[in-house]
């Protein structure tokens, strides 16, 4: 469980907003979500940890900014998790991203660092708390099944992030992990927390 643990070691965690929680205006550049909580569970022997999320971003965005925010760090592990605002921004400013150009934006992410890194893969996720957003799913929908599948080809880690954010909010309801569908409440962030872990740490 601890192997990958070590402090000669890098983590990247790549993204948006779900990733970057305020870190560019936090001193120790970790934000207040999951990061962070990995990074204190991750306990006296956690490796460095680089949070290169950036609120508003997708997946094309992310390939244009790689080479600078996460490549430059030589990272061990690189975790990614990019996808909604792709959807998103295809039902607030009519500005859509295909389910094809997601994927070649994806794989030039993971062509650069395969060789050199262990890739953790996170599904984007989204909880329907408003009616609309019950639409986003055949948007959605295909852009989990991109990561999957890259998952897959690339030998990456999976987090199934939402598979289990939905099966908890059958349990607690959807607004107790995202109020607005898509930005994890503390609980929320906790949850992806504990879910990484058991899925990168126990693998």
């Amino acid at each position: 469980m601890t192997a990958l643990l070590d402090p000669r070691r890098t983590f990247v965690f790549a993204g948006d907003s779900v990733t970057d929680c305020g870190r560019r205006g936090d001193p120790a550049g970790l934000g207040d979500g999951y990061v962070k909580n990995l990074y204190d569970a991750f306990g006296s022997q956690r490796p460095r940890i680089v949070n290169a999320g950036i609120s508003g971003h997708r997946a094309a965005d992310l390939a244009a900014r790689w080479q600078t925010d996460v490549i430059a760090e030589q990272p061990d592990l690189v975790s990614v998790l990019i996808g909604i605002n792709d959807t998103w921004r295809r039902y607030d400013e009519d500005d859509p991203t295909s389910a094809e150009a997601f994927e070649h934006s994806y794989r030039e992410l993971l062509d650069s660092v395969t060789h050199t890194a262990q890739l953790v893969l996170v599904e984007p996720f989204l909880l329907a708390v408003k009616e609309e957003q019950h639409l986003w799913r055949e948007d959605l929908d295909p852009k989990i099944d991109v990561v999957r599948r890259l998952a897959a080809e690339y030998g990456a880690l999976l987090v199934p992030a939402d598979v289990e954010f939905n099966r908890q909010a059958a349990a607690v309801g959807a607004t107790a992990l995202a109020d607005d569908g898509v930005h994890p409440t503390a609980a929320g962030h906790q949850l992806l927390a504990d879910l990484w872990q058991r899925t990168v740490l126990s693998s």
